[in-house]
C-alpha cells in the first residue's frame, strides 16, 4: 500500500475496524502515558465493560461490537461522550 503498488479495496467492515483501532490508539495516548497506553489493552480491567478481562481479549471474543464498545469506553474516560 505504501509503495503505491497495492490495488485492492477495503470493505466497509475493514474500514470501520481500522477507524475504531486508530481512534482507540489515539484516545489511549491522550489519556494515559505512552507506556500505559501501549499496555492498557493487555491488562486485566475491573471496569464493568470488561468484567476482569483484558480489553484485547474482550475485543477478540466480541468482534466489531466489542471493539466499538471499547473505543466508546476510552472516549468516555477522556470525557468525550
Amino acid at each position: 500500500m505504501k509503495s503505491q503498488g497495492w490495488s485492492g479495496r477495503l470493505s466497509k467492515d475493514q474500514l470501520t475496524r481500522i477507524s475504531a483501532f486508530v481512534g482507540l490508539y489515539k484516545a489511549l495516548h491522550l489519556y494515559f502515558s505512552d507506556d500505559l497506553a501501549d499496555d492498557w489493552i493487555t491488562l486485566d480491567n475491573a471496569g464493568p465493560t470488561f468484567a476482569g478481562k483484558a480489553p484485547a481479549k474482550k475485543m477478540i471474543e466480541g468482534g466489531l461490537p466489542a471493539i466499538l464498545e471499547t473505543r466508546d469506553y476510552v472516549d468516555a474516560l477522556r470525557g468525550g461522550v
